[in-house]
């Protein structure tokens, strides 16, 4: 825009602070020492003193491999797993004479393996690699020399750089902001991808850099900076610019972080400050902590068992071959004649029986490695990854109205999600929507405003008595009207007292104008105008700020325009009786934060009047208020009380009037401390703001209303249904949470609710007297003796049908959590049917969900939209983030993704039952078959002495878990569905399958693995037996180890896939295929082999052609064995299915039975997962059922 027209100011986010020379006293001292070494010659990036202090260049790399490393790290990736390991050391010793087997039949199927898991790993980082490409290749404009800019890449950039951003571009690196196409150097940022917040933020150059308008002015421009080292602080920035021999302090206002985008700002100037990794966004970058599966846990258990198994039956082996090779020549007589053990050497010299026995452990080592399921892992990791796609292309778990679809972010912990026993829940954005509508207000004493909240109607449920049709919420006034008007976004207020201007008839119309006054001026939000309606929208940094400003504008005080210094207001004029234009002259801000609890702004009226007006939660209010300026607190309290009652946030408003010496007092400690750049800078802010913050007068309070997410009680009901505990952690008022809990069903009239809470009189005097030793004792024994109240009255209640909820709030949690407490805490709160945590601190929410997920040993899901629920996510075994308003930071540190709290019910109810049922059989499945395969070889081994004689022919060895019994089980752990998702849904009880960990049991595990034991053990002395001692063929053949080892080998490929067939439970084509192909490659594989020479397919050349199949016996043999193999399971599995059904077994039936539309039925099925115990609608209805019950019985 070099010589283009300078942009005017259309507006602008308010300014902490005015703009102005700052000075450096003590503070400055820090500049130059540890920490805060790093010096930027600006314009001059390559001279000499920017080259010696060789600062990183702007290329980043997010890949987990380089072309160099990645053959080493990921090969020690994959071996690091014990299992590949293994088979990477049988692989080795396959090279020796003590293989049993050729050494290429055993590397080949390893090499498949971690091959194949490679190759992913490969795809994941070049996709990585592209991401990377694709940034660093971006452009942007770079001044190059004599006032002249040209693009160059970002990867090129170099600190000391002068760049030019230019609107919705993202900022390259870390910059120095020097000027803007405002005049005023600010410019407007979104960090959406630093902290997830949708708001825009406000950045403001220094004064002296200012006047940089366009390219030309950079010509000659020189300025050093130095400021703190690279560190990860998104908010914090210490240093200074020497520029024309003068200093000027510099704070975060001034740095635009790399990954921010430009918005609302045509241009900006910046210098580079810090590149490549150095920047704040790569510094937080860090790797979300490792989660796996308890069942993936359990897994690695089973190996080690199979191990010792594996190693106990060679050892066993060794001492048995080690004692028949003693034995085998005795006063010149061999026994074993064939096995020559007169000429043999070690292996079955008589002579040299001990160290015979060690080689033939190594071999048998080697023989039995096919106990040990070599494609588990890639199995399993092929499946999970299928499972994920299908659940981000559920189309029941899509968003429409915000286009956003369910997203799987991690595919490791998809079983987990059928295992939930405990959901950590946030409120705010979560269970209700964070879309505030303002509905309520307390002026002067007077409550305004006719509407009824959910609350209020979960309320008037709970006590019986429907609500009149008169009092009914404004919106549903509305609709009956003759005229309705539309419904505006934000703002559900409905008083004819207040709106069209009818407020100057109240008795208190000055304290209503200066009410509504503060709304409209004491916020952070940007006015947009349409050019063609004239209709004004805001920006605001929080639904509840938008929901002020749109009150303030419907009822006659619109918030228009925003400058630097101003504010413009259309506001009603009672004395005129029509709209007309102020404007305040702006003078600071005081910022809202999580401690302050409030924020003020200070303005000048026309009149000259010098105002503060302030907002914030009666906390920290009330106890600001002058002696003079309590006329309305009594009434006021008893609002707010209300409001929070019916489930309302509130906020209380206050002003001031200042005078001028004491603002200017005020002013030049502000901007003293807003300027220093020492450790103390925010206590020294926090100590000036604190001095003009006090003897308010209070004008009144505000009540908005945070609406439950559509479906939020229904899938409550459901989850609590399926014996899922649901905790809320939500840093709202006592009153607000626990009215939500029964707006929602958390909380049902008769649950007696224990709490636990610190706001008593003995513990205020002490919090007033500032004794603070005295103070902790008392409260850490208050809550102590509280818990042990709780205790006692559910001891009481054993074996009764009470249920109880458990609220505590957030100073009595930060003394529960302690260690010497925690214990007995977590022991009340699992015997609660619900568990409230109110006032509670980012910290303590994941604080609860570690102490649950520790002391309960049960999977723990979290679920929040913001950021102050990372820690909580990240915390529990699976973080699930609701993709809201909050921004995206809890979606991006979170395991799975989702727009509602609703899709939560089909997320665990239907996936992950599904998933876990999949991967828990797939897993027995996997074992069952190994130990066939592997029980048949040691049965073999045994039938020959322990000669450690393979049964089967080297290939076949080797393509077994790779080629014949693969596919089957892929399409198992992608497809099965023991029941459908409508019955998963009607019938919630199926969840507790995975809760109680039924399928994935010890004794299932073990059922599965002895079935493959009895087997293996049909199958070798059935073909023994069968084929011993008798002509083979018409040719009068008689069978040998090629003949009996392929008809054993073809009867266990036949049961292993027959036993997948019987084992599943929803038939698809797919699976068809699999099923069916993987026999049909046996065969075809059996022919195509054995038509190769001798010297490559060995036992099995034309074995198949001549021998097999010719023979009758081996067709007779096989379907006899194969049939005889399945009859232990299906004997099993229908007697368990006719007496003695699993919950999935019970539906099953239902479904087979017609019963499905028998509702009487259905409900006594379903009626077996309530308990007192539970939550939800359904659990309610039949506490009061059994309310009934009881009071006729006593009658």
């Amino acid at each position: 825009m070099a010589g283009g027209r300078r942009r005017k100011l259309h507006f602008s986010k308010i300014y902490s602070f005015r703009c102005g020379k700052a000075s450096f006293e003590e503070d400055h001292s820090q500049i130059g020492g540890p920490g805060f070494s790093r010096v930027v010659h600006c314009n001059d990036p390559g001279c000499f003193e920017a080259g010696i202090r060789n600062y990183a260049g702007n290329y980043v790399s997010s890949t987990k491999y380089t072309l160099a490393t990645f053959l080493p790290k990921s090969l020690f990736e994959q071996f690091r797993r014990v299992a590949n390991f293994y088979f990477l050391v049988t692989g080795v010793l396959a090279f020796t004479p003590l293989a049993p087997y050729s050494a290429v039949s055993a590397i080949v199927p390893l090499i498949f393996v971690v091959g194949a898991t490679m190759v992913k790993e490969g795809i994941e980082d070049w996709r990585r690699k592209q991401q990377d490409i694709e940034v660093n290749n971006r452009k942007v404009k770079v001044h190059q020399q004599n006032g002249v800019f040209g693009y160059s890449e970002w990867k090129n950039l170099r600190v000391g750089d002068i760049v030019k951003v230019e609107k919705d571009e993202f900022f390259p690196a870390d910059l120095l902001l020097l000027s803007s196409s405002y005049e005023d150097a600010i410019c407007y940022v979104e960090t959406m991808n630093l902290d997830g917040e949708t708001n825009l933020k406000l950045k403001q150059a220094l004064e002296v850099t200012s006047g940089l308008h366009e390219d030309r002015d950079f010509r000659d421009f020189k300025a050093i900076v130095k400021c703190e080292d690279p560190n990860a602080n998104l908010y914090s920035f210490v240093g200074s610019m020497e520029f024309e021999e003068q200093q000027y302090p510099l704070s975060p206002q001034q740095l635009l972080l790399r990954d921010s985008k430009l918005r609302n700002t045509d241009h900006i100037y910046g210098a580079v400050i810090f590149t490549g990794h150095d920047t704040k966004v790569i510094q937080n970058s860090t790797e979300p902590p490792s989660k796996r599966s308890k069942i993936e846990r359990k897994m690695d258990k089973i190996i080690y068992f199979l191990f010792f198994i594996l190693f106990l039956m060679a050892f066993v082996g060794s001492i048995f071959f080690g004692v028949h090779t003693k034995d085998d020549l005795q006063n010149g007589k061999m026994k074993r004649w064939y096995l020559r053990p007169d000429s043999s050497k070690i292996y079955f010299d008589p002579k040299r029986a001990p160290a015979a026995a060690i080689y033939h452990f190594l071999t048998a080592v080697m023989l039995y490695s096919y106990f040990i399921p070599i494609s588990l892992y890639v199995s399993i990791e092929i499946v999970k990854v299928l499972q994920s796609i299908f659940i981000n292309q559920d189309i029941h778990m899509y968003y429409e109205e915000a286009d956003k679809p369910a997203h799987a972010r991690t595919s490791n912990l998809n079983e987990e999600l059928g295992q939930v026993d405990t959901i950590l829940s946030d409120k705010t954005g979560t269970l209700t929507c964070n879309s505030m509508e303002f509905i309520k207000c307390s002026i002067a004493g007077t409550a305004y405003g006719r509407g009824v909240t959910e609350v209020e109607r979960a309320i008037d449920r709970r006590n019986g008595s429907p609500l009149v049709h008169g009092e009914g919420n404004g919106t549903d006034q509305l609709e009956h009207s003759a005229d309705p008007k539309p419904s505006i976004k934000g703002f559900n207020f409905s008083d004819e007292r207040i709106m069209n201007a009818n407020w100057v008839n109240e008795p208190h119309a000055e304290v209503i104008q200066k009410f509504f006054r503060v709304l409209a001026l004491c916020h952070t939000a940007i006015p947009e105008v349409d050019e063609e309606t004239g209709k004004v929208s805001y920006e605001a940094e929080s639904p509840d700020e938008a929901a002020f400003v749109i009150a303030a504008r419907e009822i006659g005080f619109e918030f228009y325009k925003r400058t630097q210094t101003s504010i413009s207001l259309h506001e009603f004029d009672p004395v005129a009786g029509r709209i007309v234009e102020r404007v305040y002259q702006l003078l600071n801000v005081l910022e809202f934060n999580s401690s302050r609890k409030r924020m003020s702004v200070i303005v000048r009226s026309e009149e000259g009047k010098l105002l503060l007006l302030c907002k914030g939660a009666d906390s920290v209010m009330f106890e600001r208020l002058s002696k003079t300026g309590r006329e309305f607190e009594e009434n006021t309290v008893d609002h707010v009380n209300e409001y929070a009652d019916a489930g309302l946030r509130t906020l209380i408003l206050a002003y001031r009037e200042l005078e001028e010496d004491e603002y200017r007092k005020f002013n030049e400690k502000f901007n003293k401390a807003k300027n220093s750049v020492s450790a103390e800078r925010d206590s020294l802010i926090e100590e000036a703001m604190e001095t003009v913050e006090k003897g308010l007068i209070l004008l009144g309070a505000t009540a908005v209303e945070d609406k439950l997410q559509n479906g939020v009680p229904d899938c409550i009901d459901k989850l609590a249904q399926a014996g899922i505990k649901i905790w809320v952690l939500t840093g709202d008022k006592m009153e607000t949470a626990i009215n939500i809990g029964f707006a929602c069903s958390l909380l049902r009239r008769g649950m007696k609710q224990i709490v636990i809470t610190l706001e008593t009189p003995a513990i205020q005097a002490l919090e007033k007297a500032g004794e603070k030793t005295a103070l902790r004792k008392a409260s850490k024994e208050s809550v102590l003796h509280q818990i042990r109240e709780g205790m006692a009255l559910l001891r009481q209640s054993c074996g009764s049908s009470e249920a109880f909820a458990l609220i505590i709030d957030g100073k009595s949690l930060a003394y529960a959590l302690e260690d010497d407490v925690k214990d007995i805490f977590l022991q009340l709160a699992l015997s609660c049917a619900s568990v409230i945590c109110c006032r509670s601190s980012p910290k303590q929410k994941a604080l609860v969900t570690r102490l649950v997920k520790a002391g309960n040993g049960k999977t723990t899901l979290a679920i929040g939209d913001g950021a102050n629920d990372v820690g909580m996510l990240q915390e529990a075994d699976i973080g699930i983030g609701i993709s809201g308003v909050e921004g995206m930071q809890a979606v991006m540190s979170s395991d799975i993704a989702i727009a509602q709290f609703r899709y939560l019910e089909r997320l665990l109810l239907v996936h992950g039952h599904w998933c876990y049922r999949r991967i828990s059989t797939m897993i027995c499945y996997f074992f069952y078959k190994n130990i066939v395969f592997g029980f048949s070889l040691f049965l073999y081994e045994a039938h020959t002495s322990f000669s450690a004689q393979p049964a089967y022919n080297d290939w076949f060895l080797s393509l077994f878990n790779v080629l014949f019994t693969s596919l089957p089980v892929l399409a198992l752990g992608v497809f099965d569905q023991d029941v459908s998702a409508r019955f998963c849904l009607k019938f919630p009880i199926l969840y507790q399958e995975g809760v109680q960990n039924i399928l994935f049991s010890w004794l299932r595990i073990l059922g599965w693995m002895f079935n493959g034991f009895i087997s293996a053990v049909i199958i070798f002395f059935l073909c023994t037996n069968a084929l011993e001692h008798q002509a083979f063929n018409n040719d009068g053949k008689i069978v040998g180890i090629e003949i009996l080892g392929a008809t054993m080998y073809t009867c266990v490929v036949w049961v292993v896939n027959l036993q997948m067939a019987l084992a599943i439970s929803y038939f698809t084509l797919i699976q068809h295929v699999f099923i069916w192909g993987s026999v049909a490659i046996w065969y075809l594989f059996l022919l195509v082999y054995g038509a190769l020479k001798p010297t490559l397919s060995t036992t099995a050349y034309k074995v198949f052609i001549e021998a097999l199949a010719p023979a009758p016996s081996f067709w007779l043999v096989t379907i006899f064995v194969m049939f005889s193999a399945m009859i232990p399971y299906f004997s099993f599995s229908a007697i368990q299915m006719r007496f003695f059904p699993m919950y999935h077994g019970m539906i099953q039936w239902i479904r087979h039975e017609g019963r499905t539309d028998d509702m009487e039925y259905c409900n006594m099925v379903r009626q077996r997962s309530l308990r007192p115990t539970t939550v939800g609608h359904t659990a309610r209805l039949a506490a009061k059922s059994r309310r009934v019950q009881d009071g006729s019985h006593s009658r």
